[in-house]
């Protein structure tokens, strides 16, 4: 008894004295799950959400809208942007806001931050093993056989949409521009190429012209720069506008109009309503992961679920805070 008694007067003055020296404080200690909590609220951000989304003919809104299954249920707050490149702008240039762009898309140059869906980062490799679900094709169609300028225009679209879709030079292109798509199944362009005589002409005097999404432009214009020596060296005349005008510029009611275009571009697969059975060419080149984005500046949202996503854009979880 007398050495317990001794040990506890030991410690008591041992106490008294770390305390006298500033080194014991009476504040409660925090638990891992408080302070995992204060950080992750420390870094990210509190107040209301700014909710960005595409414009009603876009392909990306489409997709995005129908994998996370919120369609016809937008907030009536969210802000309209026109393009993929808008999104990103006004996204990267908002510290409260959250949007949705292409996987395509620079992200590091427009100050945006991609988050996870349902605890999946969305990477080439995820969207090809099929983990990651916000994925979508990137579509195309042409104008109908007989419908073009002249047969040699005809020639030279039959000839770059073998070389983007099938040959492995022109996917490897697209996959170096963020497209999705298996390089091992591809052709060599020497070999096809035997199937387009067109490409060994001087064809500076043609024009190919391209229209619909703007997701897909960058994939495009790497495709096309790249075919450009290989074809030769025709122009570009490159219009996107949104999914909506692919098929219109090409097959529907515009493919007479200022804006008509060769080929026809769409970041969904084509609605039932679009037609494209007498197209010269028509069908997917790649895929495509549709990305959620956060400011720069938000470090504390580093995943969504299918539920807080949906949430979130019908405007249910109106304050960062409020993720739950």
């Amino acid at each position: 008894m007398k050495k317990k008694s001794l040990g506890l007067i030991l410690s008591v003055a041992a106490v008294m004295v770390l305390a006298a020296c500033g080194q014991v404080s009476n504040a409660p200690v925090e638990t891992p799950t408080q302070t995992a909590v204060e950080t992750a609220t420390e870094a990210g951000l509190t107040g209301v959400i700014k909710v960005f989304t595409r414009d009603a003919t876009s392909g990306t809104r489409e997709a995005f809208e129908g994998i996370v299954g919120f369609k016809d249920k937008l907030t009536n707050d969210a802000f309209e942007v026109s393009s993929n490149g808008d999104m990103a702008k006004k996204v990267g240039s908002e510290k409260s806001g959250i949007g949705y762009v292409s996987l395509t898309t620079d992200l590091e140059a427009d100050n945006l931050i991609a988050v996870s869906y349902e605890g999946v980062e969305p990477t080439v490799e995820t969207v090809i093993d099929g983990s990651y679900k916000l994925a979508r094709p990137f579509s195309y169609t042409t104008r109908a056989k007989g419908d073009f300028e002249s047969a040699d225009k005809e020639a030279l679209v039959a000839a770059f949409i073998d070389y983007m879709a099938n040959s492995v030079e022109g996917r490897e292109v697209v996959l170096g521009s963020g497209g999705i798509v298996n390089v091992d199944e591809g052709t060599p362009w020497e070999e096809l190429k035997k199937n387009h005589p067109i490409v060994d002409k001087d064809n500076s005097g043609l024009t190919l012209a391209t229209a619909g999404s703007t997701s897909v432009e960058k994939t495009l214009k790497a495709a096309l720069e790249s075919f450009i020596p290989l074809a030769g060296n025709f122009k570009i005349n490159m219009n996107q506008t949104g999914s909506g005008d692919g098929f219109k510029r090409v097959l529907g009611t515009e493919k007479d109009g200022a804006n008509k275009a060769d080929i026809g571009f769409a970041s969904r697969d084509f609605k039932t309503e679009e037609d494209v059975k007498g197209a010269l060419a028509s069908g997917i080149y790649c895929k495509d992961a549709v990305v959620v984005v956060v400011n720069g500046e938000n470090k504390g949202v580093a995943n969504l679920s299918q539920a807080q996503v949906a949430s979130i854009f019908e405007g249910q979880t109106k304050n960062w805070e409020d993720i739950k």
